[in-house]
């Protein structure tokens, strides 16, 4: 049996364990280690099996994750998202869909304290939906803004998907922080759209909030925001003027939450320590996936799979947009039964020595795959926001998928604006230089 066969049949092998559901960490491993005995030999899996991960886990620059994700769990902890919530409701909750609206623009905020998905969909969900429920707004629209504006906290810098796509193809993780600006903006206000679109034309979907706030009132709650912009400035601005790395980045924006939650008085020693707890936690989850992931793809290496990919897909006789454009409909599908991180894992090696060959930007091309990446977040059956937003919401799964269906519009023509107009992505990474 060729080494080409042995991949095919290692991939397969994954996704069977991945559907059954072994942990990812573990799957990605077990099948790695396994193809480098079948096509190397005992030893060499051994070594790669117990060598290998030091020396993936001691880089420098994965020290950004930790840092990252400590960041949003302080910035949680402050009720940043709380006053995020309330200011926009202020502004925002007399107009159709109001408060929809308010959690979105939240969600947006809040995305710009925080790297993870799941931490903008379980908390805004925690302050947003109870509102909506008090004003009779639709179930299937209140989870669906709660589960998609939640995905706005991987493609709005800082980014732990991000880091991981560029340490897997060693692009600049500084240029995707900045490249993810102007879409995580794009992406924010077609999402709005059509929620103000539906509750405009039925208004029985999001009825108009029944408070009514002076300008005075508005322009005092803007105090709230201050937490969120002074983190984002400090971490996005000191990226954007060379001031410092990614990596100390993360430690700068760990810090500033820090003191951003001590000012704000809501800090105890109880939430101190969750918030050291949930960060080991998380980056455990995303070392023990990454680990994996890397030893599967050294047993895709050596089975010369990706080459062999890469030459059938450029022999394609077609533009490079087009081959570029089957390349992102074949990620559909594949969100649908494979979690985000592992996804960016498991088809890069595959995938990006294509969109190299073909000339494209890789900075470019990491940010549509983040969009694809948050597109899986939201894709049933496993979508974890969903189930993230169900669990908190206890609204019927049901309604919270069929809520999502408007919003997959708002990817498509997305992915559609970063294709046709790779500068939304690249303007800003091209002006910090």
């Amino acid at each position: 049996m060729s080494p080409q066969a042995i991949g095919i049949i290692g991939i397969f092998a994954f996704l069977f364990l991945a559907l059954w559901g072994v942990p990812l960490g573990f799957a990605f491993a077990a099948v790695g280690v396994l193809g480098i005995i079948w096509l190397k030999g005992l030893g060499a899996g051994l070594i790669v099996f117990g060598q290998a991960p030091y020396e993936w886990t001691s880089s420098y620059i994965l020290s950004t994750i930790p840092l990252f994700v400590l960041m949003g769990q302080f910035a949680f902890r402050a009720g940043i998202s709380t006053d995020l919530y309330r200011t926009a409701y202020k502004w925002m909750g007399r107009l159709p869909g109001g408060l929809a609206l308010a959690t979105m623009l939240a969600c947006t905020g809040f995305a710009a304290c925080t790297g993870s998905s799941l931490a903008s969909a379980a908390t805004m969900g925690t302050v947003s939906y109870p509102e909506m429920k008090r004003y009779n707004y639709s179930d299937r629209l209140s989870t669906g803004s709660i589960a998609v504006g939640g995905t706005l906290g991987i493609l709005i810098p800082p980014s732990t998907m991000f880091i991981i796509y560029g340490i897997v193809t060693e692009t600049s993780i500084g240029d995707l922080f900045i490249a993810g600006i102007l879409p995580g903006l794009l992406l924010a206000t077609l999402f709005i759209i059509p929620i103000y679109l539906m509750c405009r034309f039925n208004p029985k979907l999001g009825p108009p909030a029944a408070e009514t706030f002076t300008l005075k009132e508005r322009v005092a709650s803007l105090s709230g925001v201050w937490g969120m912009l002074a983190i984002f400035v400090v971490v996005i601005g000191g990226l954007y003027a060379g001031i410092f790395a990614p990596s100390e980045a993360g430690a700068i924006g760990a810090f500033g939450a820090l003191i951003v939650s001590l000012l704000r008085r809501r800090l105890t020693w109880r939430s101190f320590f969750a918030a050291l707890t949930d960060t080991a936690k998380t980056t455990g989850f995303i070392l023990f996936v990454f680990i994996g992931a890397m030893i599967f793809n050294t047993f895709i290496s050596i089975s010369a799979l990706p080459r062999l990919c890469t030459e059938l897909i450029v022999s394609i006789p077609a533009s490079p947009t087009v081959i570029l454009i089957i390349i992102i409909a074949f990620y559909f599908p594949l969100g649908m039964v494979i979690e985000g991180m592992s996804m960016i894992l498991l088809t890069m090696p595959f995938v990006f020595p294509v969109i190299t060959i073909l000339g494209f930007d890789p900075v470019w091309f990491g940010v549509l795959m983040v969009v694809l990446v948050e597109l899986s977040f939201i894709s049933p059956p496993i979508g974890i926001n969903l189930f993230v937003v169900q669990g908190i919401t206890k609204v019927p799964l049901h309604d919270v998928v069929m809520g999502i269906i408007p919003f997959v519009i708002s990817f498509v023509v997305a992915l559609a604006i970063l294709i046709a107009f790779p500068q939304v992505s690249l303007f800003l990474p091209h002006l910090m230089r």
